[in-house]
């Protein structure tokens, strides 16, 4: 194993954590929407102010970009579209 396998894992597995970190912060925005989960709920609060705090650095710069679709916030799904991008396409053509 070369030094571009070790770079393209290391990579891959960042992005794999990434993709279902985001795919976790979307279900559960959806669940406290529709009233299923509880935001009083200590561990619900934590659980979705730690991944709020995770991924907002991503979400920021693209919600700059785009226009303002309040309520609606497309930074999730535009993000989460990257990831993937990146994840299955970007980098395999780069190191393959």
């Amino acid at each position: 194993m070369g030094a571009p396998d070790a770079i393209y894992g290391i990579l891959r597995l960042l992005l794999d954590v990434a993709f279902f970190v985001m795919i976790v912060h979307i279900i559960m925005s959806w669940l406290i929407t529709f009233q299923v989960l509880n935001l009083h709920q200590q561990l619900v609060y934590q659980i979705w102010t730690g991944l709020n705090r995770l991924l907002e650095p991503i979400y920021r710069p693209i919600r700059n970009i785009l226009p303002n679709t309040q309520p609606l916030d497309l930074a999730p799904l535009v993000a989460f579209l990257i990831v993937i991008s990146l994840r299955d396409f970007i980098l395999p053509a780069i190191f393959f």
